[in-house]
């Protein structure tokens, strides 16, 4: 006898049902704005991608034709992210998952 409770045997997706995910990227693709989408993703999660420490001390951030602004306070870190640009980029657009900055100008 196998009488194994299975509360959600019920949740197999069915053939021709897409997901939200799926459903939100189609629609980002087909109104173009996945890039948009994205730049904004990088603004609102800054802290959390570059850590506590240098996001408390960007004072602005914007992307303009897939080149990132970042206005920083400390002159030190400054030149620190200087020298790191390039990881920078990839770790932004590895974590975005797409290539959404290109580079990076300090302001």
């Amino acid at each position: 006898m196998n009488n194994t409770y299975r509360p959600y045997k019920d949740t197999a997706r069915k053939a021709g049902i897409t997901t939200l995910k799926d459903a939100i990227d189609q629609m980002l693709k087909s109104y173009q704005l996945q890039s948009r989408f994205n730049e904004t993703y990088l603004e609102a999660f800054w802290g959390k991608m570059m850590g506590s420490a240098i996001a408390s001390r960007t004072n602005r951030l914007y992307v303009r034709d897939n080149i990132l602004y970042i206005e920083i306070a400390s002159a030190p870190l400054r030149n620190e992210l200087v020298t790191a640009k390039h990881k920078m980029i990839q770790l932004i657009n590895k974590d975005i998952g797409a290539e959404v900055i290109r580079d990076v100008v300090f302001i």
